[in-house]
């Protein structure tokens, strides 16, 4: 039996022996418990869909799987149904991610540090928008994703964590609290960054970019978001744009160099290494708009000193890196001059003493005596 391995007429049958027997006598036949993830939604019902997943495989494969044999996650049982040909919503909609919460927590500057009611035309707006951000895929929403009064309940979140609330502060999270420090510490950046994550859904900007295939963005540290920092990448990734900004040094006259530590990849890796670097979009994630990219933003950098820049905030540029790398450097040199690491010295077997052997024979002789 390969799990997972369930067709549609097999899945049919078994949202046909739910419906006979009802919700609790199926789960409790099969062992299985209400689903707190994903439902199956099939002709305006909505089934557990870890249970349907697993007793379908009945149909398939002679036996129904245990709860234990898989999850009733997106990549198990959800995926195997949505294979199947059938649609999975998500029971319980996404937490807010770092884009969603920098725009609410503009709002409810604007709003004098105060929370808004559902009612509010603001929050209308803003809720419209949310739903717009490609951030959350559509099966991991339900009905009642980024609502007015889910966003309401998110600008009272905010506005009770701030400092000089004096009440009781509502259920919030520490994101919450980590993009209001933001916002109270660098209030001109954080604005510039909701505008621009804001003008970009709405002109479809950042609705268009490419995703991300899987790469590991947690590796990268950006306060501005998700979804401009994703625009971040697409930029230094254009090939056009690149190999523009390789010519260009090159009929300078430059090698193909490192610009924070001098790393050259052909003179490391000979022939394999020719005509690569990597390029790093150097204007500011918050200061980035929608205009075209000069060859100026960009530098030649190398995979190291690329992942060294992006992995904390805020973001070093590469000549400030160089600075960082040329000061630790002069360190290590001086710590070496005033400790020299003295020489090793190899072992050398001595030559025994002339008198030695003599010694020992008339030791010998007395103790054989």
């Amino acid at each position: 039996m390969r799990i997972g391995a369930i067709t549609r007429d097999a899945v049919l049958r078994a949202i046909a022996e739910y419906d006979q027997l009802g919700r609790t006598d199926f789960l409790a036949k099969y062992g299985f418990k209400e689903s707190l993830s994903y439902v199956l939604v099939h002709e305006g019902g909505w089934y557990d869909s870890k249970a349907i997943a697993g007793v379908a495989h009945k149909w398939d494969h002679g036996r129904a799987l245990l709860p234990a044999e898989f999850s009733g996650g997106k990549d198990h049982a959800a995926a195997w149904l949505r294979r199947a040909g059938f649609k999975v919503k998500a029971v319980r909609n996404p937490d807010w991610a770092r884009d969603e919460v920098i725009l609410a927590c503009h709002l409810v500057m604007t709003n004098g540090w105060k929370g808004l009611d559902a009612n509010d035309q603001r929050v209308i707006e803003l809720s419209a928008l949310l739903q717009r951000m490609p951030i959350h895929a559509e099966a991991d929403r339900n009905e009642k994703f980024r609502n007015p009064n889910g966003v309401a309940r998110k600008t009272f979140d905010i506005a009770t964590r701030h400092p000089a609330y004096q009440g009781k502060p509502t259920n919030g999270g520490a994101l919450d609290v980590e993009v209001l420090n933001d916002f109270l510490a660098r209030p001109a950046e954080m604005t510039e960054v909701a505008q621009l994550i804001r003008e970009g859904i709405t002109t479809g900007d950042l609705e268009n970019l490419p995703p991300d295939e899987g790469e590991e963005l947690d590796d990268y540290s950006a306060p501005e978001g998700r979804l401009l920092l994703r625009r971040h990448r697409s930029r230094e990734r254009n090939k056009a744009l690149r190999k523009k900004k390789i010519d260009a040094v090159l009929r300078q006259g430059r090698r193909l160099s490192c610009e924070a530590c001098g790393f050259d990849f052909e003179e490391v890796y000979g022939e394999r290494g020719d005509g690569y670097i990597e390029c790093h979009h150097v204007v500011p994630l918050h200061q980035a708009g929608e205009g075209r990219t000069k060859l100026s933003d960009l530098a030649l950098i190398c995979s190291n000193c690329h992942r060294m820049i992006h992995r904390r905030a805020p973001w070093p540029t590469p000549s400030e890196l160089r600075a960082l790398i040329e000061a630790r450097r002069t360190r290590l040199n001086h710590a070496v001059r005033l400790h020299p690491t003295p020489p090793q010295r190899t072992h050398q077997p001595q030559a025994p003493h002339p008198r030695a052997g003599a010694l020992q024979e008339r030791t010998g002789d007395s103790v054989r005596r």
